[in-house]
């Protein structure tokens, strides 16, 4: 996943790439924003579906 950052010079929210030393911003665009916050409930989800079944297998236990 892409490292995101605020930009300094418009404050918008960026991508970072470091290439020779510098670090250059890309403005993501709303699609690519989206995009992310889909994977990120994925993510979410997955995690919270491994929680809830580690907390049975632990209620069942005790």
């Amino acid at each position: 996943m892409s490292k995101i950052a605020n930009c300094p010079t418009c404050g918008g929210k960026s991508k970072i790439k470091e290439k020779d030393g510098h670090t250059i911003y890309e403005a993501l665009q709303n699609e690519e924003v989206l995009k992310k916050v889909g994977q990120l409930k994925k993510a979410m989800q997955k995690y919270k579906e491994k929680a809830e079944q580690l907390e049975k297998q632990l209620n069942n236990k005790g």
